[in-house]
């Protein structure tokens, strides 16, 4: 910015002028929500403020105008503002993005800068617990829309002056408020820097969707690869524990949901209520979500490669037999009851509470029982489609979730082509999927601590390990 140009984004210390750039700014005439008032105190000091009616905290407000106006010897300056959280400036642009971010801006006669007051009392929704991230035992507050409370809740758990939160600004014009968090010391500096860097250098118009937006813009992402490149959670439990692990928190205002960095694929087989319970019970539920990982991927397609030649197999396994025979070719069955269940899944996301529970019967029980009775579906068919869509809820991310889903779709469809062959070549394309899967910033693999190998970390990634060993 030139000279000629800093000095035009300055107040001129004149009242009636500062007055009206601001007023014509903000347009206070054509927004209903956004208030000028002036007044004139007992000591003659002219003052003009503006707020957003919807932020301010009303009483707040009314409490600190009645002080102005009732001292008759106070004078609105830097050293005397009767507030705890001011700041001034005479920068125009700096006073305007903090007007629309919620904070009231006072203008004195005789003063040459704005004082910028935080009066706001934001809407939010209450403190609860994460619908889809719930626990057995353990907290049961989870994140909010606003980012203040929600670093209070991290604060809240960690009680060391090294936890940094660092704001930037995103977006030419949502201007949204974007908090890297970190362990000084225990976080990569280097990586942290990068995260930083990325973030300052982001030109964009607006952050409307908040993370994925970010990280649609961050990661230089390959369309074709399904697995997700960040790890989401709502639970400040669980974005506490990661912090201490070394890992780096993106948090994004307006939104509830935190980025974890970086991430790997063995950090979706832990879940929170892992460390509610012992050791052995700990482990245990983890060697199950694994497992089902494994099978929600390979059980139609292996099912349905078997199928054609169901005769040769050994007779404890004739069970995998059809029981009965339908007008759909099984093939064409599964693929349907795949798109069917995701129909039914975005159907249930738009269906009003009171009527979600029948529609969901209908659509489980009776649609699923007449498409058997008309010979449209085998029973067989809907028993382990239904499996596989019971296997996707034991983990929280429907990034992954559906990661799993179109590597099992591949899986089917090149079993279809080439016979048994389509499983070794559909498990080798997920597994480079999985290894060339990129994270933000991450020097480090996907794989990790796979590849490269790291046994002390993997063993407390699948295993539940006792807490005095290191493990959160």
């Amino acid at each position: 910015m030139s000279e000629n140009e800093s000095e035009k984004n300055k107040l001129s210390g004149n009242f009636q002028n500062d007055v009206k750039q601001i007023d014509k700014i903000l347009r206070t005439s054509e927004n209903f929500d956004i208030v000028k008032r002036i007044l004139t105190p007992r000591n003659k000091q002219k003052c003009a403020f503006f707020y957003i009616a919807g932020f301010a905290n009303s009483q707040v407000v009314q409490d600190f105008l009645r002080y102005c106006i009732s001292a008759e010897d106070f004078l609105l300056t830097d050293s005397t503002i009767p507030y705890v959280e001011a700041t001034v400036s005479d920068q125009t642009d700096i006073i305007i993005k903090n007007v629309m971010a919620g904070m009231t801006c006072f203008i004195a006669e005789g003063e040459p800068k704005a004082f910028l007051i935080d009066m706001r009392n934001i809407p939010s929704r209450s403190i609860e617990e994460p619908e889809n991230d719930k626990v057995l035992r353990g907290a049961r507050d989870g994140f909010g829309e606003t980012l203040q409370p929600n670093a209070a809740l991290i604060r809240r758990r960690i009680r060391d002056p090294r936890l940094t939160f660092s704001v930037q600004t995103v977006g030419e014009s949502t201007k949204s408020d974007i908090c890297v968090c970190y362990m000084e010391g225990v976080a990569d500096a280097e990586f942290v820097e990068n995260v930083k860097n990325q973030i300052k250098n982001l030109k964009m118009k607006s952050v409307n969707f908040q993370g994925e937006t970010l990280t649609e813009v961050l990661i230089k992402r390959r369309w074709y690869n399904p697995f997700p490149k960040v790890r989401y959670t709502e639970r400040p439990d669980a974005a506490a524990a990661s912090i201490l692990e070394g890992s780096v928190l993106i948090m994004c205002d307006n939104s509830p949901s935190v980025m974890i960095l970086p991430t790997s694929i063995f950090d979706f087989f832990q879940e929170t209520d892992d460390f509610s319970f012992p050791p052995l019970t700990g482990s245990y539920l983890r060697i199950i979500r694994f497992l089902v990982y494994i099978f929600s991927i390979y059980l139609t397609p292996v099912w349905y490669w078997m199928l054609g030649f169901v005769d040769r197999l050994p007779q404890f396994l004739q069970f995998l037999e059809l029981s009965h025979k339908a007008g759909i070719p099984v093939f064409w069955q599964l693929l349907i009851i795949e798109f069917a269940i995701d129909g039914m899944r975005l159907a249930s996301l738009n269906t009003p509470d009171v009527l979600g529970s029948a529609l969901s019967i209908v659509g489980g029980l009776i649609l699923g029982d007449f498409a058997v009775n008309a010979g449209w579906f085998s029973p067989d068919v809907i028993l382990y489609t239904a499996f596989v869509t019971i296997a996707n809820f034991t983990q929280t991310s429907y990034e992954l979730g559906y990661a799993i889903k179109f590597m099992r779709i591949l899986l089917l469809i090149l079993t279809y082509l080439i016979g048994g062959w389509g499983i070794i070549v559909g498990t080798i394309i997920s597994f480079l999927l999985v290894v060339t899967n990129k994270s933000i910033s991450g020097s480090r693999s996907y794989l990790y601590p796979l590849i490269p190998f790291n046994y002390k970390a993997l063993k407390g990634l699948i295993f539940r390990v006792k807490h005095s060993d290191g493990e959160r």
